[in-house]
């Protein structure tokens, strides 16, 4: 990943009255290791990034998401979008969470100290757990449990709890998760323009 920008802590004094109208994301060290985030990557607000994580050019982060790389790292590629209210954790065992490019994590995903590979697509609900591999090109069925330790072959469909691949994917779902990744950049970009206008126009007003 390159151009990327490390994220200053804010320090607002407890007098300021002023105010963005759409808040802030929360973006905190840990350890001294602060969020490098992409100057393209959109981070919604009321999400939060923390420690040690890396997030690639065009890549999402949408409202309510918890990106917690403290005692290990997080690394989120190019194109890739974790949707609203999901958590993303690591753990002290050796387990960090390397998420490739042009993934969709759907709402409410637990990732933890897993790998997923490029162009998947992670359905709402699921939990992946440590150590757990997710080869490039697979579909993640909603509420799917992948246990720790499990690994998936490239172009799997994986369903199930506990989570099993159930058959390879068709030509036509490949082509649908390269689609799900730029359609999610496209509102990305929206939003970014949103934000922008509403805190323009709250300066303006006052």
């Amino acid at each position: 990943m390159t151009e990327h920008k490390r994220v200053p802590v804010p320090t607002v004094p407890a007098s300021a009255v002023a105010a963005p109208l759409v808040p802030l994301p929360l973006f905190l060290p840990h350890h001294g290791k602060s969020p490098i985030i992409d100057p393209t990557a959109f981070i919604a607000p009321t999400s939060a990034v923390i420690g040690e994580v890396e997030i690639g050019a065009d890549s999402s982060v949408w409202f309510q998401c918890v990106i917690r790389g403290d005692v290990n790292p997080i690394r989120i590629g190019r194109r890739t979008n974790i949707q609203d209210h999901s958590m993303l954790h690591v753990d002290r065992r050796g387990f960090p969470l390397i998420l490739g490019d042009e993934i969709t994590v759907g709402h409410r995903v637990m990732l933890h100290g897993c790998t997923i590979g490029n162009r998947c697509l992670i359905g709402m609900g699921a939990i992946i757990m440590n150590g757990a591999v997710v080869g490039e090109e697979s579909i993640v069925g909603a509420g799917a449990l992948i246990t720790e330790g499990k690994t998936f072959p490239p172009r799997s469909l994986i369903m199930g709890m506990p989570a099993k691949a159930v058959r390879a994917l068709k030509d036509d779902e490949i082509a649908f998760l390269a689609k799900s990744a730029k359609n999610y950049v496209g509102d990305s970009r929206e939003y970014l323009e949103i934000i922008e206008t509403a805190n323009q126009t709250k300066t303006e007003s006052e």
